[in-house]
């Protein structure tokens, strides 16, 4: 466990899936954590521990009251986690450039004017767009969708902004993050969900790849880059470095929980530009960061089925 002790941790996206971790992980290691809210920001996974942090009532896009804010409590280090468009319901593509490229641009100007440490940016996979190898970080971004195109933008900002400003950061590109406090809808909590409550659950097809990792081990990942000594934009693939299909995922969180139920193929419906090969090549992470994955899927499956059988209330 690293040592935060007295560090200055500013999360953005706090009340998100990896944003929640995040939180609790710094507070865990002696942090002073700093959160900002939305006022339609749903506190759910951070309710517990909203007395631990201090909050900034502000959104991405308020540029002075951020600004302001920040200035104030010259973090030490800044985790960006806050996104829109990452699941199928969020479709706003007005919405999805405001939040993921003029938020990440507005936090940028702020950092530049506050003595950072590291701005760790959190890429996406989906910037990558299809490939049919495992996709390294000197790959052509192609991507598919309005979200895959503004996380590239954002993730090339971050990358300019830090060659030409001098500025500490680096980016993280998150592949499939599952474990604690993922949203129900996702496939593995809503595999888990059904098959502890003796349902048959339902994916779209048993086909489907993507590069899944323990989000134990994403947070890893975020400690890890603390370690760089001279970060200019450097850009780290982070998920397990292995695909694994949906049915792959799915027989193994039923034949944890006792095999009493069958999954059932074909709803929901697929996202459009499905691809049939998802997988990071993450040799820059290992060499560079020294991080590799520690959770193989059984693993990690097992850990997220435990954790989900304690808090069964928060998804109720």
């Amino acid at each position: 466990m690293v040592s935060f002790d007295g560090t200055k941790i500013f999360i953005t996206g706090a009340t998100g899936f990896v944003g929640s971790n995040l939180v609790r992980r710094s507070l865990q290691n002696g942090a002073d954590v700093y959160i900002n809210i939305r006022n339609s920001s749903d506190t759910w996974r951070i309710r517990d521990l909203l007395k631990d942090v201090s909050v900034v009532h502000a959104d991405l896009s308020e540029y002075e009251k951020l600004n302001d804010s920040l200035k104030k409590i010259k973090p030490d280090i800044l985790f960006h986690t806050a996104v829109y468009g990452g699941n199928s319901a969020q479709k706003d593509t007005v919405k999805i450039i405001e939040s993921n490229i003029s938020g990440t641009i507005n936090l940028l100007r702020i950092c530049k004017n506050i003595r950072l440490n590291l701005f760790v940016n959190t890429g996406s996979s989906s910037e990558y767009g299809i490939k049919n190898t495992a996709m390294r970080e000197s790959d052509i971004l192609n991507p598919v969708t309005d979200y895959g195109m503004s996380k590239a933008a954002a993730t090339l900002f971050c990358q300019k902004t830090a060659l030409t400003e001098n500025l500490p950061v680096v980016t993280l590109r998150l592949f499939s993050p599952y474990g604690q406090y993922e949203q129900k809808s996702r496939l593995v909590p809503s595999v888990i969900l059904a098959a502890l409550q003796k349902q048959n659950p339902h994916i779209a097809s048993r086909d489907f790849v993507r590069d899944f990792i323990y989000i134990e081990d994403v947070l890893d990942a975020y400690e890890a880059a603390l370690n760089l000594k001279d970060p200019r934009g450097e850009i780290y693939n982070i998920g397990s470095g292995t695909q694994h299909t949906v049915g792959t995922v799915t027989d193994n969180i039923i034949g944890i929980l006792g095999n009493e139920v069958s999954c059932v193929t074909g709803l929901p419906r697929a996202w459009e530009n499905e691809p049939s090969f998802w997988q990071a090549d993450i040799q820059r992470a290992a060499s560079e960061l020294a991080w590799v994955p520690k959770y193989p899927l059984e693993q990690g499956l097992n850990k997220t089925i435990d954790w989900f059988k304690e808090h069964m209330n928060l998804y109720s």
